[in-house]
């Protein structure tokens, strides 16, 4: 006999319990009536080299009728690395069909990490950090970091065929700048229909060179294929933890399409904790309402 919609609601609530007892702080609710989590998995507690975020979605049909939507979120994790794990996740979904898979996943994404940190893989070579983790960063937070725009860019030649024309700089409009405890963000707005088209606003913006001292220049995109009825998006947090996530989430509530936002953060010394998100957020929603 199928599961009711109450048992299944049941088994997600015994899940999620359960994980957050595991996991502890490594345990996030980003949205809990969205059913939306986030896990951060490393391949050690002491000095992790490696780590992923791994962001789920539990529709009303999970676990007995359908698997979660996710979305596997790390600046190393790019082509293969990710086609592999993704390939590694479906598998466990198929074999374990209708049960609470959520424990699994998380466990197999700390044995992959593991093997990359036991391997002679070198460490990610990540320029950045989210502020929210030292708090001794203080004004001279804004000197340290590298501005990341080389390896998106890189990332995303990687993603476009270089077959293709040069296209058009579509125009780029820019949102109402919010400020908090000497936290500013602006969000960046521009109709694209390629991901050629991401990469030169993407460079087009980075020429500016207050955003390219941004600490942090989120972003998400959403490109309808026609041909294919799918959609083409992907996300970037550089160094906002999980906030890429978020902000592509955002998109896809709103159903917005042929589009590309960019929130631009500039870190002021305080930390905001989960505030910061809900700008991040509200930015993007303005610029997109606009």
């Amino acid at each position: 006999m199928a599961a009711s919609d109450t048992e299944r609601a049941q088994q997600q609530i015994d899940e999620i319990e359960a994980l957050s007892s595991i996991y502890g702080d490594d345990w996030c609710v980003v949205d809990e009536d969205e059913k939306i989590y986030c896990i951060k998995i490393s391949d050690s507690l002491d000095q992790p080299k490696w780590t992923l975020c791994l962001q789920v979605i539990l529709p009303p049909g999970y676990p007995t009728a359908e698997p979660p939507i996710y979305q596997l979120n790390a600046p190393w994790l790019r082509g293969q690395d990710y086609t592999e794990l993704a390939n590694s996740l479906e598998e466990i979904y198929v074999q374990n069909l209708g049960e609470s898979i959520l424990y699994l996943w998380v466990e197999k994404i700390r044995e992959v990490l593991v093997e990359k940190a036991q391997s002679s893989d070198p460490e990610p070579d990540i320029k950045k950090t989210t502020e929210e983790v030292d708090e001794d960063d203080g004004d001279d937070f804004l000197l340290d970091y590298q501005p990341i725009q080389e390896d998106e860019i890189k990332m995303l030649n990687y993603m476009t065929s270089e077959s293709q024309e040069d296209e058009e700089l579509p125009p780029i409009h820019h949102g109402n700048p919010v400020t908090d405890r000497r936290s500013t963000f602006q969000a960046h707005l521009a109709p694209v229909v390629t991901t050629r088209q991401v990469k030169r606003v993407l460079e087009k913006l980075y020429e500016n060179k207050k955003i390219a001292s941004a600490t942090h220049n989120i972003y998400g995109y959403r490109i309808y294929c026609e041909d294919k009825q799918t959609f083409l998006q992907d996300c970037e947090d550089d160094g906002e933890t999980a906030a890429g996530g978020r902000l592509l989430h955002l998109m896809q509530i709103l159903n917005v399409h042929n589009v590309l936002v960019v929130v631009s953060r500039w870190y002021g010394g305080i930390l905001l904790g989960p505030d910061r998100f809900k700008h991040i957020n509200n930015c993007a929603r303005n610029v997109l309402v606009e």
